[in-house]
């Protein structure tokens, strides 16, 4: 039921951005995360418990998957599963840039079914449904068709262009940074920027909602080694992403090494 599970997700993202406007970056009381996992703030839980109670009570027999909450194995048995990031690009929370979002999906038999990206303090709501398409702010959004990889600018953190991750030499493309994955991958879907990559192991809720949005874009999406990402897995990670029209994944794609 994708249709209603996407109204029941952008429904849930615009409250969410209600809760966490109401706490400022600096000034939330925040902490680090045990293992290095990076900072959290009182804001991503308390939109986490928003979140939790408001999507759980809609659809008790989805599971739940979310950063900000202890993982269960019960998830597993469910067909559905609401994948969650309370606020993705915590630490530009804490900075107070407006590059943060909150990154919402259901998935269904390990594939995106409906996503929401929004981004309250930009007032940027990205959305899919499975087979109707992708759209910023109620407006249909596209990828770039740009073909050539050493003309692409390309969402990438530095570690990713280091030259053991390449047969041979690194592609000449052009490189950007957003702190948000979600946001990399939208920004990908409006055809903003031609790509995005990353080659370390990838948190599912940094990427489920992102990833549909993609596709419903016309990109093709993958893990590192061109395989089909797959969600609701039992350690939550994917090896990776590439994301692209099709030329460019191609191109990208044929060059890593894995």
């Amino acid at each position: 039921m994708p249709a209603p599970d996407l109204a029941l997700l952008i429904e849930s993202a615009r409250a969410a951005g209600e809760v966490a406007l109401t706490f400022t970056g600096q000034g939330a009381r925040r902490w680090d995360k045990p293992g290095g996992a990076g900072p959290v703030t009182e804001a991503d839980m308390a939109v986490n418990t928003l979140l939790e109670e408001k999507l759980r009570r809609a659809r008790p027999d989805y599971g739940w998957l979310s950063e900000e909450t202890e993982d269960a194995p019960g998830r597993l048995a469910c067909r559905r599963v609401f994948i969650v990031d309370p606020i993705d690009g915590t630490r530009a929370f804490i900075e107070g840039s407006g590059t943060w979002a909150h990154s919402l999906a259901v998935a269904e038999a390990g594939i995106v079914t409906a996503a929401v990206v929004y981004l309250p303090a930009r007032d940027k709501l990205y959305s899919a449904a499975a087979g109707a398409g992708a759209f910023l702010n109620d407006r249909p959004i596209r990828v770039s068709d740009r073909a050539e990889v050493a003309e692409a600018w390309v969402l990438a953190a530095r570690p990713s262009v280091a030259a053991e991750h390449w047969h041979g030499p690194v592609p000449r493309f052009k490189r950007a940074h957003r702190p948000s994955i979600a946001y990399r991958l939208c920004l990908v879907a409006e055809g903003r920027f031609d790509a995005m990559l990353t080659l370390r192991q990838s948190w599912e809720w940094d990427i489920a909602a992102g990833e549909l949005i993609l596709r419903e874009a016309g990109a093709v999406t993958s893990d590192r080694a061109g395989l089909p990402l797959r969600f609701n897995n039992p350690a939550p990670q994917v090896a990776g992403v590439v994301a692209a029209n099709r030329a460019l994944h191609a191109g990208i794609t044929a060059a890593l090494a894995y």
